[in-house]
């Protein structure tokens, strides 16, 4: 049962809210470009930063015209450039690229609302910029509050704007939320789908292939999310993101295994009360819900089909299954630079796993060697972060140099 709704009526064209996106041609910023086409006459893009998908960032630049693009290196940035020539585009933008052009897309003067959907630290200084200078941050990307919550909280509450959760988990606290205020909640609850190892004997996780682990059940997502989601790492993220965006204590959150992914994530109130968000699994509707904010706007792509729902299950999240969730929690104990050496080691096991140079339960082991030899520093500011990214993905990069002797053929042959 799919209602088609009316579209939304464009807006003056004073009123028309002009975006940036960071990470435009990976899954969250298609979708969101999706969300944008689905509401002519709402929104403007402005600026578009990407990687290396010259062929979705030209239909892109056809599709929205922005002011500037950026891509991954001076190599991209001439061909690209060499592309549109050819395809005759007559209203070209101003091409940039590497840390400087992601940090002119998510500044430009125009843009009141960055979408910061790049995948990895690469978008971190280029949020925590949008941050500072107020505008209206829409954020997917969970390197700027695992590896540097406190100095972009701090940022955002200086320039009083809040951060709007894109992430279907936090956008869904986010909704629940408005029911109460902050001193009414007992606890927040975020679900996981448990991913596709959520009934796999322990045993036999030491044979995982890449391939059974990019099987989602549930989401369509990029690869290291998704292996993030097989470890539950993603779980983890979250609840140090949640305790950022949230302000609320670490005893406060839960994680609960919920395998159909129809509630998003709970709010339980000091009454007893227990506020739920329910949504089809597509990020299209926590996107619009946070470009659209504080109105909600009615939309034609996406609805529950209740005729489809037959139950909710409900289970505990196992950290013996799932070792990265307490790594998570005890990172986020610690503070300082310990989420942020998370978040990198993190970073560096996956793409081995993906390389068949790690297994599967290597992924967890690298993670928990790094954060033993993480020295105890303050960040004060970003480059301090940065420089402890930095240590943290030499020292992963070496512990899994010690991991891998013998591993790549014990991983293919599974």
């Amino acid at each position: 049962m799919t209602e088609r709704r009316e579209q939304a009526p464009a807006l003056p064209k004073d009123l028309v809210k002009q975006l940036a996106i960071l990470g435009a041609t990976g899954s969250i910023g298609r979708q969101c470009l999706s969300v944008v086409e689905s509401m002519p006459g709402r929104f403007s893009v402005v600026a578009l930063a990407a990687g290396a998908n010259l062929e979705e960032l030209i239909g892109q630049i056809e599709r929205h015209q922005p002011e500037i693009v950026s891509v991954a290196d001076a190599r991209r940035a001439d061909e690209l450039s060499r592309l549109l020539n050819e395809k005759g585009i007559a209203r070209k933008p101003e091409i940039h690229h590497g840390r400087d052009g992601m940090l002119a897309v998510g500044t430009h003067s125009k843009a009141e609302i960055v979408v910061s959907a790049a995948v990895g630290v690469v978008g971190l200084e280029a949020t925590y910029e949008a941050v500072k200078l107020g505008k209206s941050v829409a954020l997917s990307n969970k390197e700027a509050l695992v590896a540097a919550g406190e100095l972009v909280m701090a940022a955002a509450k200086k320039a009083g704007h809040e951060l709007l959760p894109v992430d279907s988990e936090h956008n869904a606290l986010h909704q629940c939320l408005r029911g109460g205020t902050n001193g009414e909640v007992r606890r927040l609850v975020l679900t996981a789908s448990g991913g596709p190892f959520r009934k796999t004997p322990l045993a036999a996780l030491a044979n995982v292939t890449p391939e059974q682990a990019l099987a989602h059940p549930n989401w369509r997502m990029g690869n290291r999310i998704t292996i993030d989601s097989a470890t539950m790492m993603n779980k983890g993220f979250e609840v140090i993101e949640a305790r950022w965006l949230f302000d609320v204590r670490p005893d406060q959150m839960e994680v609960v295994i919920h395998p159909q992914s129809t509630i998003h994530s709970m709010v339980e109130f000091v009454d007893g009360s227990v506020l739920a968000q329910l949504g089809p699994t597509d990020m299209r509707m926590p996107i619009q819900y946070a470009l659209t904010y504080p109105e909600r706007t009615a939309s034609n792509q996406v609805a529950l089909d209740w005729t489809r729902l037959k139950r909710l299950d409900f289970e505990k999240a196992s950290t013996r299954r799932f070792p990265c969730l307490r790594l998570a929690r005890e990172a986020m104990k610690k503070g300082g630079p310990y989420p942020c050496a998370l978040n990198a080691a993190d970073e560096i096991a996956v793409a081995a796993f993906l390389e068949r140079r790690l297994p599967f339960q290597g992924i967890p082991e690298v993670i928990e060697r790094v954060l033993a030899r993480t020295p105890r520093v303050r960040l004060e500011k970003m480059d301090d972060v940065l420089t402890a990214d930095a240590e943290a993905r030499r020292m992963a990069q070496e512990e899994v140099g010690k991991t891998a002797g013998g591993v790549a053929v014990q991983v293919r042959s599974a």
